[in-house]
């Protein structure tokens, strides 16, 4: 292989992995949410959202954290993600009351990452995905 050519691909190599990184951080669970404000809302879900690349569930419910009453917009993982946990499109129902706990935006608003949910008969799925910080 001729030196030109190594240099080439070498750079071009170094130049694909710079574009990368930032395709990488986009999902970041940091770049988004606040591992130091918990939350925990109990309400109603009103819409569900499973798409990619994370689903979004959203709650009408308060916090039991902060007292603040809204409705609650939750990220969790890739649907292809919960569903090889067992979790399907139907787990979350219009309607159903569940229980979330995970963190909030950092921007402050009622989003969060939807971490765990319970449910009103107990039942627990771990929604969030797989980078993402877990609720204690």
């Amino acid at each position: 292989m001729s030196r030109n050519l190594l240099i080439a691909v070498a750079a071009l190599s170094f130049g694909l992995l710079l574009a990368a990184k930032p395709l990488v951080a986009h999902h970041a669970f940091a770049a988004e949410f606040d591992d130091k404000k918990p939350v925990k809302v109990t309400g109603v879900v009103k819409k569900v959202e499973w798409m990619n690349p994370h689903i979004w569930f959203y709650v009408d419910g308060k916090d039991e954290v902060t007292g603040r009453s809204g409705v609650w917009g939750f990220s969790g993982g890739a649907p292809g993600q919960l569903t090889r946990r067992g979790i399907p499109r139907t787990a979350l129902k219009i309607g159903d009351t569940i229980k979330v706990e995970g963190f909030q935006a950092k921007d402050g608003s009622t989003n969060g990452s939807g971490g765990r949910v319970t449910f009103a008969d107990g039942r627990q799925v771990f929604t969030a995905g797989a980078e993402d910080v877990l609720p204690r």
